[in-house]
């Protein structure tokens, strides 16, 4: 039995069906984001978002899921700081977790991130993503699902064992998926294809349901392609599994602040590639072509029953 349809019919649909996630990540990172996240789910066609916990924003995010339960949401563990003049800190005491964060107590950025795979103690990565998961419970919230920041769950078969344990443990579903050289079409740029490839199809052999194709992330794309890009991929969306892990945010000066570094623009996006993934989320076009298509918007809530 080929893995799509696997995934396709253990989620109880035909084998042949197209099934797309709608990611909104970094939710809590900033003011901005959490705007064209909250968006992008409500007005959108946005079907999940990741929360992350250690950014300054996470409790206006955790506010807003509070009031909305009905949002399908996930936990963004988070093992680096990807901003130069906006950095976060773990939730664990530094002294407790040494291997992850700098001379000054924040997380490595995002250029050091073999460095963060290298160095990394997989006990003390248990300790601050516990942590972390532990937060979002503590807010009286109900999590679906597990990712992480830059993939670093994938970034080491010990890590990604680690990850399987704690959705086991908490009943929550996990971001799997195979990695691809395409930076287009794939959010795991900063991850050694064979070890994601690895650890993904151990995902598979454990029996379940992951995702049948690279994740999309639209980071490396110019602005001004980006909803003409997307489009295009909707009309080709193959049979399967997918998930799309946009970052919707406003252009606004508070944004523009944040990503101001010369090296960020080149890592992690620009406002204005955070504004286009807001304005696709939201176009009617958008819903026109996942409606002729037949394209069906799921969340991870229907993986989730799987990992309980």
């Amino acid at each position: 039995m080929s893995s799509q349809k696997l995934t396709t019919e253990m989620l109880g649909y035909p084998h042949d069906a197209r099934l797309l996630i709608i990611n909104c990540d970094d939710f809590g990172t900033s003011y901005s984001a959490n705007l064209g996240t909250i968006r992008s789910m409500q007005d959108g066609l946005a079907s999940s978002c990741s929360l992350m916990m250690p950014p300054a924003w996470n409790m206006h995010a955790a506010h807003f899921l509070r009031e909305n339960p009905e949002v399908h949401f996930g936990v963004h563990l988070t093992a680096l700081s990807e901003y130069t003049y906006y950095r976060w800190r773990p939730l664990t005491p530094c002294e407790k977790v040494p291997t992850l964060v700098n001379e000054d107590g924040y997380f490595l950025a995002d250029d050091e991130y073999d460095e963060i795979v290298r160095r990394a103690d997989c006990s003390e990565l248990e300790v601050e993503f516990r942590a972390q998961i532990e937060a979002v419970l503590g807010s009286g919230l109900d999590p679906t699902h597990l990712d992480s920041h830059y993939d670093v769950h994938a970034s080491r078969s010990d890590i990604f064992d680690l990850t399987v344990g704690l959705a086991r443990e908490y009943g929550l579903a996990l971001r799997a998926t195979r990695a691809v050289n395409d930076a287009t079409y794939s959010s795991t740029r900063f991850v050694n294809d064979a070890t994601y490839s690895q650890v993904m199809e151990r995902a598979r052999n454990m029996e379940y349901p992951v995702l049948d194709h690279p994740v999309l992330d639209s980071g490396s794309l110019v602005p001004a392609e980006i909803c003409s890009h997307l489009e295009k991929l909707l009309r080709e969306l193959p049979a399967g599994l997918s998930e799309w892990a946009l970052h919707p945010g406003v252009a606004t000066d508070e944004l523009r602040a944040i990503m101001s570094a010369p090296r960020v623009a080149g890592r992690t996006g620009t406002p204005e590639q955070r504004q286009a993934d807001l304005d696709f989320a939201i176009s009617d076009e958008t819903a026109s072509i996942v409606e002729a298509e037949g394209i069906q918007i799921i969340s991870y809530e229907a993986l989730q029953p799987f990992w309980k």
